[in-house]
């Protein structure tokens, strides 16, 4: 879709404006004080009778780059923020008599990205002011977001608010302001690469440049979940179960909780790869349901005989063409099942109250997340989250990523997660391997290859996931933020001199220090 088919200023709005600016100063003067008339309940949540109920401020006086017009996501409304010239504006309610509580805020948007902030705000609450920044939405469609607030004194202020460049733009429409919190329980770091980089000499700095431990960084920053593959007998010795035991140790140490992926094979596994162990290489289907069965049991019960028990368990690694190939494969969907449920009932036997996971990549592709479900369900495969890999890159838009969510979390009745995403803060490399994602065509419109697009991207994830209806959405995990560019940590367990293609997009720089995106996994 082309941007001016979705872009705000249209001609009647634009008249508008221009009107607007005109009786600037009277409307200023018209609009009574807040406390007289302000009510309990969000008025005009559509913008159906223009702002009506709605008053503007504007620091740079231009109140006019605030106005309804045509164009609404539901109705025939919608808020527009938008000027020819860089304006700062903020549109709002004023609610008394509310009774004291946790409130939440949803909202609709849209946002053509560049501001210096536009955003969601609640404030003059009673408590810390709270608000949600908006996505960039380069494909024009709407995304809903949420924020919440403890009320106590009975008021608070329903605010929209941009600071913004010529030509910048959001829309707003369909409000609502309600009881009930919002949140996310995972804020998790997948450190699978981590113990094998200390081990080469891989040094980690919080952001003034002192020298600590990775962990501890990022735990200080807001992560409260880690996640740790583990491979049934790889080259190098690592992301086994011994060192799985050991960084778990770790991270309970911190108060973190842990996910454990099993990827069933010696290496990497995907969609385009799912290789079975050597070990198990010339075993029968039934052989390898046991084999699952025994593998599982074997780490899950380890890490509880060590006062680690695993908080969460992913029954294979992005299986969306099944697993232990060709035997597991999606081609025949009844061994596919089998094997998830040997997987499933070992975890079960360790520990009833670890949380099942079932993990699949292409968090965008809704098609595919039904046909897969579907067949899982209906081969009774047991699971208690959704898991999904999103890279912007590669797997669509947010608001892809957004309807998908919503739509498996109430078909199913599950929990959603995002237990892989991130996004370089460089192009460049820092050792001779080339990166996976080293172009600027192969970015996400309006996030730029550096720190504070990175940070944006986490921040805009996490806060789509956040949004999922009834508190489904449970959290986000970054993916390896600690493999760095250090010499024999390489892609490739059986080849020393392999190197990472990963290193710019890391949560830790060049020289190390800690990256502003990680202070967004302190995520309400």
């Amino acid at each position: 879709m082309h941007a001016a088919l979705f872009r705000i200023p249209t001609a009647r709005g634009l008249l508008r404006a221009a009107a607007l600016t005109a009786l600037a100063a009277l409307l200023t003067a018209a609009l009574p004080a807040p406390g007289a008339r302000a009510a309990a309940t969000l008025t005009n949540t559509g913008f159906e009778s223009g702002t009506t109920g709605w008053s503007t401020w504007s620091a740079t006086g231009q109140d006019a780059a605030s106005y309804a017009e045509a164009g609404g996501r539901s109705g025939g409304s919608r808020l527009t923020h938008w000027s020819a010239s860089a304006y700062r504006v903020e549109t709002y309610q004023y609610l008394s008599g509310l009774a004291d509580g946790t409130y939440t805020l949803t909202a609709w948007v849209r946002s053509s990205g560049g501001q210096n902030t536009a955003h969601l705000a609640l404030r003059n609450c009673g408590s810390v002011e709270q608000r949600t920044d908006l996505p960039v939405t380069s494909d024009g469609r709407w995304i809903r977001l949420v924020t919440s607030v403890a009320v106590r004194g009975g008021g608070c202020t329903v605010s929209i608010e941009s600071d913004a460049r010529a030509g910048d733009w959001i829309n707003v429409d369909d409000l609502s302001f309600t009881p009930g919190a919002t949140g996310l329980s995972v804020r998790g770091v997948d450190v699978s690469s981590l113990g094998k980089s200390e081990d080469l000499g891989g040094v980690y700095r919080g952001t003034t440049g002192t020298a600590g431990d990775a962990l501890g960084l990022l735990r200080s920053a807001g992560a409260d979940y880690g996640r740790l593959k583990v491979w049934v007998d790889p080259a190098d010795g690592y992301n086994d179960k011994r060192h799985v035991l050991e960084t778990a140790e770790r991270l309970k140490a911190r108060g973190m909780k842990l996910l454990v992926d099993f990827h069933y094979s010696d290496i990497w596994a995907d969609p385009g790869a799912q290789t079975k162990p050597s070990a198990w290489s010339a075993h029968t289907y039934e052989q390898l349901r046991a084999d699952v069965y025994a593998h599982t049991h074997d780490v899950l019960n380890a890490l509880k005989a060590q006062g680690t028990t695993a908080d969460m368990v992913q029954i294979g690694n992005e299986i969306n063409t099944g697993l232990l190939w060709p035997e597991g494969s999606t081609d025949d969907w009844d061994r596919t099942a089998g094997l998830l449920r040997s997987g499933a009932d070992a975890a079960r036997a360790v520990s009833p109250s670890t949380r099942i996971a079932l993990h699949l990549a292409h968090g965008g592709d809704n098609a595919l997340y039904r046909w897969w479900f579907d067949n899982a369900t209906a081969r009774g495969v047991p699971f208690d989250v959704i898991a999904v890999s999103f890279y912007g890159y590669w797997h669509g838009s947010l608001s892809a990523l957004q309807a998908n969510l919503d739509d498996i979390s109430g078909r199913y009745g599950k929990q959603v997660m995002v237990a892989e995403t991130a996004y370089p803060f460089r192009l460049d490399s820092k050792d001779d391997h080339e990166n996976i994602i080293d172009l600027p065509g192969e970015l996400v419109t309006g996030y730029p290859a550096t720190p504070a697009g990175q940070a944006r991207w986490l921040r805009d994830v996490m806060n789509v996931v956040e949004a999922v209806p009834g508190r489904r959405g449970l959290g986000v995990f970054y993916w390896e933020p600690t493999w760095t560019a250090v010499q024999g940590n390489g892609w490739d367990p059986a080849d020393p001199a392999s190197g990472n293609g990963w290193e710019n997009q890391a949560l830790f720089d060049y020289t190390d220090r800690l990256l502003p995106a990680a202070a967004w996994l302190r995520h309400r």
